[in-house]
């Protein structure tokens, strides 16, 4: 069990529906990811509230997370100033860990326990929302898809930057 005591949770997202996620060759949605101080997170289900919630037995992706530095390093790379980290889709903006050690392991975050199943990859659909080649600048970082073991509350940390 790798234990995340020094992870900072800088912003918890959740949407009611899918934007991208079985829109391939459909044009993208419109629901807004809505960021909120906790999330409720039930073993086995996922984010009370989120789109992926309840979505299939077991699912891979009840929860996912993405890193605060690779948001600023794409904004860097791109020369893009105010892109909301909302626009990657990913529940958990969060810093001070690599994300992709967690990929087949258990870890701990605020009490909850989850399990790293694979890379949240990166897909066409990035060009658009962020910048040309952004789906290539993230392949391998494209954040950690991962299931939810134990129910509790997940919160934005009292200190981010």
């Amino acid at each position: 069990m790798i234990n995340l005591d020094n992870a900072v949770i800088h912003h918890i997202y959740i949407s009611e529906d899918h934007n991208f996620y079985g829109h391939h060759g459909k044009p993208a949605g419109k629901t807004p990811m809505i960021e909120v101080d906790q999330a409720v997170c039930e073993a086995g289900k996922g984010i009370v509230g989120d789109r992926f919630h309840s979505y299939k037995e077991n699912y891979k992706g009840q929860i996912t997370f993405f890193s605060l530095e690779v948001y600023r390093d794409i904004c860097k790379t791109f020369g893009i100033e105010n892109l909301k980290p909302s626009v990657f889709r990913r529940n958990v903006i969060i810093s001070g860990i690599d994300l992709n050690r967690l990929i087949d392991n258990e870890f701990n975050l605020q009490g909850i326990n989850f399990f790293g199943t694979q890379e949240a990859a990166p897909c066409y659909w990035m060009n658009g929302v962020v910048a040309e080649g952004a789906e290539e600048a993230m392949k391998g970082r494209g954040g950690l898809r991962a299931r939810i073991l134990t129910n509790g509350n997940l919160k934005k940390s009292s200190i981010t930057s």
